[in-house]
Formats: C-alpha cells, structure tokens, sequence
C-alpha cells in the first residue's frame, strides 16, 4: 500500500467513523527595505464566507522554507480529502514549474499568480538568515511578490503571513497599523520597522492573519480552517495529522 492509499484509507475511515457517531452507515539581518509609503491596506474587518469552496493558493519561491510550505499545505489538502470544501493551490509568480526550497527540496508548483481566484493567499518565509541567498530576501530585493500582494487587496481575500514571510507583507505596505507575529528570531526586526508586533502564535486582524515561525504556519492554517468552515472541519485535520494545537490565537478584528 502506498502513502497516498493509506492517507485516504485514513480519511476515509476517520469520515466513516463521524458518520456512524451521528447514527448513519460509514461511507538574519537587522535591517529591511522600506515599505512603501502609499501603499494600500487591507479592512481589519473578516471577510464574508465565500460561497463556494475555500480555495488557498501558496506562494511557493526559491528559498522557501520546506516547512513553512509543506505544514499549511499538508493541512488544507487533508481537509479536501476529507470531504471539506477547501481547493489548496501552489502558486509562483514566476513561470510554473520547479523551484527549489531552503534545505534542496525540488517542489513542482503548477498554478500561476492569480490571487484573483483566490479567498486565502498564504505568504511562506524562508532564507531569512542570508541577505544574499535565495528566499525572502531576494523576493523583496526583485518586487515581483511584494507588488504581487499589493495589487491583490481586495474584499473578501485573506493575506495569511507564514514565519518570515510576513517580512513580505511589510515590503508590499501591508502591515502598517495591524497587530503582526512572525519567527521569534525576528521579531525584534519587525519590531524596529515601526510594526505592532504581539507575542501571539497566531494573530487575527480579520483579513489578515500572521504566524509564528515554522511549524506555527499548521496552526494558523488549522485556525483559518476553523474560521471559515467550523471546528469540526479543524478538528478531523487535527487528529489524522496527531497534531495538537499550542500557544494562542490573539484575535484583533
């Protein structure tokens, strides 16, 4: 049996066994470039529920952060399996294809930049302790993604900012005035850019959503689930990952 059978056989026996509890049959650096000053900010305010499925794209680049890609993306496409409308998408804002991640990892990404077609874009860190590596760095240094995010604000989409990522965020405007988090290593640096940075593993302003560093990206993504499609949809994901949930969830809007 393969990964992939034994992971639907799990989803599928996990399903099984809510349906028969219901009485049914189972079936770095110290500094960063300056945001720009007129740049616009997403509403503080929650978006609406979509009325169709949850779709997520992830920004996949060079550099990322094994990690920070695979925990969120593990998450979103278990709770597919498991029969809940989300549509988790790898995005580039390059030409689909392979990049290669922090520790060597070659990651195929399919899907193009369109956060048009998107409720959720979650933004992933990686690289962040070498200025002249591949990763976060050199994402802002080129201003395709910080441009990228900038033009996407819109209502109804939630910006999801993953460990040092959310250094992203900041190149595009995104987080003046908003409570942030990101890796505990660079707090400070957020901090020393002029930014409302909170000890929270997760912090929720609504249409904006920050993470801790690394594995708190599977937190943040188990919490947008919650938000958006209750706590049993989280909850599922939850025990077939043997995943348990820690730290807070600081919301602010």
């Amino acid at each position: 049996m393969t990964d992939f059978d034994r992971r639907h056989l799990l989803a599928a026996t996990l399903t099984g066994g809510a349906a028969l509890a219901a009485g049914g049959t189972a079936a770095a650096p110290a500094t960063a470039s300056p945001a720009p000053a007129a740049a616009p900010r997403p509403a503080a305010a929650r978006p609406a529920p979509a009325p169709g499925p949850l779709r997520v794209h992830l920004v996949a680049f060079d550099g990322v952060e094994e990690l920070d890609l695979f925990g969120p993306l593990e998450v979103f496409a278990l709770a597919a399996a498991l029969g809940r409308p989300v549509v988790p998408t790898l995005v580039t804002t390059g030409r689909p294809g392979r990049v290669r991640a922090s520790f060597g990892t070659q990651i195929e990404v399919p899907g193009r930049w369109d956060p048009s077609s998107a409720d959720a874009v979650v933004v992933l860190g990686g690289g962040y302790r070498k200025r002249d590596g591949a990763g976060v760095w050199a994402e802002i240094d080129k201003g395709t993604l910080p441009q990228g995010l900038r033009r996407a604000v819109r209502p109804g989409l939630t910006l999801v900012g993953v460990c040092t990522g959310v250094f992203l965020l900041h190149a595009a405007g995104l987080l003046d005035g908003r409570p942030c988090t990101t890796h505990v290593r660079a707090k400070q640096d957020l901090r020393d850019l002029g930014h409302d940075v909170r000890d929270a593993r997760v912090v929720d302003d609504g249409d904006l959503v920050c993470a801790g560093g690394v594995s708190s990206g599977i937190d943040a993504a188990l919490w947008l689930l919650e938000r958006e499609l209750g706590p049993e949809a989280a909850s599922g994901v939850e025990t077939l990952l043997e995943f348990e949930r820690r730290g807070t969830v600081l919301r602010t809007a």
